[in-house]
């Protein structure tokens, strides 16, 4: 197999994964969902040994779980597994802010304010999917911005990861997480202040964790091509 066909494939797993994961984050697909891989070739007009390098991916992820005789469908995260996943967040989270200088929040001043405006119309609106894409987005904003590649990936992952968390145990049908919050964890970077930066950020997360009610839920089933339209 040649390099441009081992590219070509490899750019192919990675657009079909990030299209499933954008799916999960923004609660199109929710846990327990089937991931039919007829269905995902059809919607998204892929290569089935592509779909399924992809679907493995993710279940390397902890984002799908493949099972024998039932196939692939997303994960479920247990109670234990959620509060492990904010434990990882608390401290990834806490490691990408102590690295954001003053000098990092000028460089990327446009694309934070532009941010922060969409989330405030966002969380003025009722859509609640632009709702939990814009304030998710957030985070992976700041891990983008500190410059730690490794330190974004496993933020990337955990957000994922949460979004499934959030799908199943949160109390109510409103996005927990707050835009004041992140505009207070902003103001504080931009004057330099890293620890109340820190402090904001993890009094944020563990307000998060307290709206999770850990007690299973049961999941219907969704249309995939429906779930995955324009992603």
């Amino acid at each position: 197999m040649s390099n441009n066909t081992t590219t070509a494939k490899q750019l192919e797993v990675k657009r079909i994964v990030d299209v499933l994961s954008k799916a999960i984050a923004q609660h199109r697909l929710r846990p327990g969902s089937r991931l039919i891989e007829a269905q995902i070739v059809e919607a998204l007009n892929a290569n089935r040994n592509h779909v399924q390098v992809a679907l493995q991916r993710l279940a390397m992820q902890r984002i799908v779980d493949i099972e024998p005789n039932r196939g692939a469908m997303v994960s479920q995260p247990t109670a234990k597994e959620a509060r492990e996943v904010f434990v990882a967040r608390r401290a990834i989270e806490r490691a990408i802010v102590e690295t954001i200088t003053p000098e990092l929040i000028r460089r990327h001043r446009h694309r934070i304010a532009t941010h922060l405006r969409n989330e405030r119309e966002a969380t003025n609106d009722t859509d609640r999917r632009a709702i939990v894409r814009e304030l998710s987005e957030f985070h992976l904003m700041l891990g983008e911005i500190c410059g730690n590649e490794v330190l974004s990936e496993v933020l990337a992952n955990l957000m994922v990861r949460s979004s499934l968390i959030v799908a199943l145990y949160q109390r109510n049908d409103v996005p927990s997480c707050q835009s004041d919050e992140h505009q207070a964890i902003i103001t504080a970077l931009e004057a330099g202040d890293n620890e109340q930066a820190v402090a904001v950020m993890i009094e944020h997360l563990e307000e998060l964790e307290s709206q999770l009610e850990l007690e299973e839920q049961s999941t219907s089933e969704v249309n995939l091509r429906q779930a995955l339209a324009d992603l």
